[in-house]
Formats: C-alpha cells, structure tokens, sequence
C-alpha cells in the first residue's frame, strides 16, 4: 500500500519541534512539511482553497470556517496558547483605563475573528465590564474566512494601526505588538493579570489547534487518532524538556508555558476535548457574544471522530 504523504503547515515550536526534525512521526502517514511565513498566510489558504492536507489554524478562524461549511475537522491538539492582557495598548500618555474605552474607536490588528483579539475583548467584557458593542473595532486587514459578515460596529482602520493610535484617532489598538515609549499596555502588569485569571478560571486561553482535511479522514479510518497521538508524543518531549530546565534558549511562549506549569502543577498544554472542554466553552462563550457565531455548536461536532475520548 502507499505510503500516505500529507502536505502540513505547522510553524516550528517547542511542542511540535520533535515532529519538524523527524525524531517523531505518526505511525502510518509522513508529514510532509511546508514552510509558509507568516504563518497567517497559511491559515487564508487553508480557509479559502484547502490547499493543505494537515495545517495549523487559528481556533475563532476555525469556528468561523466550520459555521461557513469548511471541510476540514480539528484534533483537539492545541499548539499555540496564551495571556492576552497584553494584547491591548494605548498611548502612553492617554490615561485610558479599559472602562474608557466605551464609545470609543479602537484597533484590531488584521480581522475582527482573530483570535487574540477575541481573547482580549472577552477580557474587557468579563474583567472590566466592558460593553464590546459599545466600542468600534477598526481593522487593519480583512477575514480569513471570505464569507464572514461582521457587526455593524466594525470598519476598516483605515490607515497604520501605530499611526492612527499616536495621532488620537484610536484609543487602543488589540494585537498589533507596538513597541517603543510611545506606547504602554492598557491594564496595567499584564503579564501577572493573565496569571492571576488563570488561577482564577483555570484554564490556560488556546489560540491554534490542527485541522485535517476531511476527505482524508474520511478515507483513512484511523488517521485521527495516528496524528493525535504523534502530535502528542512530540508535546510531551516538549513539556518534559522544559520541566527540566532542558529548554536553553527559551522563547517568550516557552517562559508563559513553564510559569503555567509552575502556577497549576500540570501540564500547561493539555491535548485532548475533555481537558479543553472549559477553555473552549468559554471561547464559545466570547464568540457568541462577539457576534462571530450565530449559534452555539456543540463542541463534540468540531473533533474528529476518533478523537473524543484522547488525551495527551
């Protein structure tokens, strides 16, 4: 039988570094790996031309996918996680607290569904009771998934996110990764405020996750659980390395990973649908409320079959 080839975009990082450098592999497939930068590009070509077999993805980008008919299933592998306090920057001078930022015009670094950005609003919402559909959210670029249709109070920036921030004409800007003393984060240590929610609700926010096209999984039973099961291996190496202290030149995702794991005890990147089911309720949560979904899905439906009852 021939062997199955499958053309995968994941960007390098701790828990996939094993599966990039061959060290592990699934047990009845090759990953065969495409390197595209920025990784953004990836998740637009998935999205609107299913161009690779196996991608990393942006998990509101892949809800939004799924409600829009994309055929294309998650595993429940979540790569990429994150605090997203930081995410939300104002002039440095301005004063702003986030409950100021009702009626008022802030940026959003490419689309409305990106999912910093989700994470962020829901931050505003639930921290400092923010009304999200009292603010206007300015783009700087467009949606992955073509179809999506945004809420009426979301336009284009209409210029450099930076630019418009430094000239008042934005109160905030969300993702965007402005540097330099003309900016500052909005709430205040937000590093230790992503902390101090986690131990609060528990869960570590998720970002990416996998999805595989579903014509593959389709006719190859199996296939699911043989690349949930490679992804895990190579997350575990990964995790176990850093507990170590075996990780020597440790990215800012590899410090956040390590200070979880210090905070909570367990394993910071948790795979599996049962040990995510609160992080990704809650997500649901945000997308509902941030008019991205019509209706709730049942997080069941958005995992291969297969896949359920894993973890790893």
């Amino acid at each position: 039988m021939p062997e199955l080839r499958l053309r995968t975009v994941t960007r390098t990082q701790g828990a996939n570094l094993a599966l990039k450098e061959g060290t592990i592999a699934p047990a009845h497939a090759r990953l065969e790996f495409v390197e595209v930068s920025p990784l953004v590009q990836a998740f637009r070509r998935m999205v609107r031309g299913l161009e690779f077999d196996v991608c990393e993805l942006s998990v509101t980008t892949y809800l939004a996918a799924k409600a829009h008919g994309a055929r294309f299933t998650a595993l429940p592998v979540f790569l990429v996680r994150g605090f997203h306090h930081q995410a939300i920057q104002v002039a440095a001078d301005s004063g702003l607290r986030p409950e100021d930022l009702v009626g008022r015009r802030v940026g959003v670094s490419r689309g409305y569904t990106v999912t910093t950005g989700v994470w962020a609003r829901g931050v505003l919402a639930d921290e400092y009771g923010v009304d999200l559909d009292a603010v206007t959210w300015a783009l700087s670029g467009d949606e992955h998934v073509a179809e999506f249709v945004p809420p009426p109070n979301v336009e284009p920036a209409g210029g450099d996110l930076g630019e418009l921030l430094a000239a008042g004409e934005l109160a905030a800007v969300i993702g965007a990764d402005l540097k330099g003393p003309g900016v500052r984060p909005l709430i205040p240590d937000p590093f230790e405020a992503g902390v101090a929610a986690l131990r609060r609700d528990g869960f570590h926010p998720v970002n990416h996750l996998v999805v595989v096209r579903d014509e593959l999984l389709d006719a190859h039973p199996g296939l699911a659980e043989d690349l949930f099961a490679a992804f895990s291996r190579a997350k575990t190496e990964y995790v176990d390395a850093l507990r170590a202290g075996g990780v020597t030149e440790p990215t800012a995702a590899d410090r956040t990973n390590a200070r979880v794991a210090e905070v909570t005890g367990r394993d910071p990147l948790p795979y599996g649908l049962e040990p995510n089911r609160a992080v990704l309720e809650k997500l649901l949560d945000h997308a509902l409320a941030q008019h991205i979904l019509d209706d709730r899905p049942d997080l069941d439906t958005l995992f291969a079959k297969g896949t359920h009852g894993l973890e790893g």
